[in-house]
């Protein structure tokens, strides 16, 4: 349902939201090397996301990607519209361009639902629900 670049966006703000605390901004090299990710493709979606305000930058000798106890606050949609589009949760489960309620894929129905289940998740939960997990040892961002 979620892109590959999506999903790596959401592991970079998760690791930028786990810095929250001690004030440190981080640098491509480091979140992508955190997360297993290419510089390239990090750089590309950290600047996607500090354009639509759902993390920071600075630049300079102390500069580096941040968040805010705002942006710590958000909803994970944000990212995911930022990345995606406001469209990811109308696509069809195949991949068909005219799915539709008139015009159903074979797995439409159920796949609604669950698509359904997972936008609200993603309405719902915030940036620091996903953190907190991370920081307390009980989930990780590294398989």
């Amino acid at each position: 349902m979620l892109s590959l670049t999506c999903k790596t966006a959401i592991k970079a703000v998760i690791y930028l939201s786990s810095k929250l605390e001690s004030g440190e901004k981080s640098g491509i090299k480091e979140i992508s090397g955190f997360i297993d990710a290419s510089e390239h493709s990090v750089g590309k979606l950290l600047q996607l996301l500090v354009k639509e305000e759902v993390i920071c930058s600075s630049k300079g000798p102390k500069g580096g990607f941040y968040i805010t106890e705002d942006q710590y606050q958000q909803p994970i949609i944000n990212i995911i519209e930022t990345i995606d589009g406001k469209n990811v949760f109308n696509q069809c489960g195949l991949g068909f361009h005219k799915c539709s309620s008139d015009h159903p894929c074979p797995i439409h129905d159920d796949y609604k639902t669950v698509r359904d289940l997972f936008e609200n998740l993603c309405r719902e939960k915030k940036i620091v629900d996903l953190c907190e997990p991370v920081n307390n040892g009980l989930a990780y961002l590294i398989g």
